[in-house]
């Protein structure tokens, strides 16, 4: 049975590329970052096709590549380009399709939409959390985010220092799963990565 898992963090830089990867390869799933900005040479595209060994997964192009790193509808602008969500095509597949955002849910793409105008009904979303202060506020507000847009969120992946009364309350108050989690290892490979994808497979059926 193909699936397809749209990956979305709490904020940048809590670990949503190596979630993403993880969950591509515990389901041998196609990956397809939809709009990428900045890091063009080195894209998360780049990144997880680096971590990856199966010979499965199919790494589809970017709907828009722009060049500088910043949200993506300032990005746009730079570039002289306009993204409209409706512009952003599904790649065509029979494989399950882990798709990665960027940034959170509510980053723009233009003046009127945001990230959360790419995910299709039929997605179900992983929500990527990290421990600072303030992310329980930022984990609360994308979960009721979703669902006030009536979108499944099938779980929560904790990346990066276990923090136990942060973990406990988001479980608590959001009653959602948790698919794992990621701790902060010295580095990630493909070894890692098939390591945290046998991990995390069962939770993800």
């Amino acid at each position: 049975m193909t699936q397809k898992y749209f990956i979305t963090g709490i904020g940048t830089e809590v670990g949503k590329t190596i979630a993403a990867a993880i969950i591509t390869e515990a389901l041998e799933a196609d990956y397809w970052k939809p709009i990428q900005a900045g890091d063009l040479r080195d894209s998360d595209t780049h990144k997880v096709k680096r971590l990856i060994s199966n010979k499965k997964t199919v790494f589809h192009q970017n709907a828009f590549a722009l060049k500088t790193p910043m949200s993506p509808h300032a990005a746009a602008k730079i570039d002289e380009i306009e993204i409209h969500a409706n512009e952003v095509v599904e790649p065509e597949t029979r494989n399950s399709l882990v798709i990665e955002g960027a940034g959170g849910l509510l980053v723009p793409i233009n003046d009127h939409q945001t990230i959360a105008d790419l995910i299709k009904p039929e997605y179900k979303v992983i929500l990527v959390s990290r421990h600072y202060l303030g992310s329980i506020n930022h984990t609360l507000l994308t979960v009721e985010a979703l669902r006030a847009r009536n979108l499944t969120c099938a779980g929560i992946i904790f990346s990066g220092e276990e923090n136990l009364s942060t973990e406990e309350i988001i479980i608590k108050m959001t009653g959602l799963p948790v698919i794992g989690r990621i701790e902060t290892e010295p580095y990630f490979d493909k070894n890692v990565v098939l390591e945290y994808a046998e991990k995390f497979r069962n939770n993800l059926k």
